[in-house]
């Protein structure tokens, strides 16, 4: 199933782990974990967010991805599956 999660950080605490270094290595891990076939960065209400695409087979492996993204940066996540154009077209009548 392709999984979209989206992730904001906190000002302060973005500005804290720009300036000691642990949020390039956090972002890092969480691409690499989920082998993204999509990410992109972005601000939203004027915090550091990203979204990334990746294929999950497995709901637990979700706990494995959120905490060390909440842990290390105190970030909000959300996650919902999301379909292709392809995989919508398979889901519709006829």
């Amino acid at each position: 199933m392709r999984i979209m999660l989206k992730f904001t950080i906190p000002v302060e605490k973005g500005n804290e782990a720009a300036k000691d270094g642990t949020i390039g290595p956090a972002i890092e891990k969480l691409i690499e974990q989920t082998k993204a076939e999509a990410a992109y960065f972005y601000m939203e209400d004027g915090k550091r967010a990203g979204l990334i695409i990746f294929e999950a087979t497995d709901q637990a492996m979700m706990t494995k991805l959120n905490e060390p993204l909440m842990a290390a940066v105190n970030a909000s996540i959300f996650e919902t599956p999301v379909l292709t154009l392809d995989d919508l077209k398979r889901g519709l009548p006829g």
